[in-house]
């Protein structure tokens, strides 16, 4: 198992423990969890060259383009 599958999987852990959690913070945080574990899977999978830096992401970070109010 390579990097991004442990990060996928620490993911899939979270999602599960927010599926059970008992409170909304709770769930909040473990799903802010979830979502930091897959944007390090997606990090890793670009680093080990598995995947282009701007293939289905918001690029506007790298790019410095923001978009215009109101468009998110």
């Amino acid at each position: 198992m390579n990097k991004s599958d442990k990060y996928r999987a620490n993911a899939d852990q979270c999602g599960e423990l927010a599926e059970t959690a008992r409170t909304d913070p709770e769930r909040r945080r473990y799903r802010r969890m979830e979502d930091a574990w897959r944007s390090l899977a997606q990090e890793q999978d670009w680093l080990d060259g598995q995947i282009s830096p701007v293939s289905g992401t918001d690029n506007s970070a790298i790019t410095g383009n923001v978009p215009p109010a109101g468009a998110l």
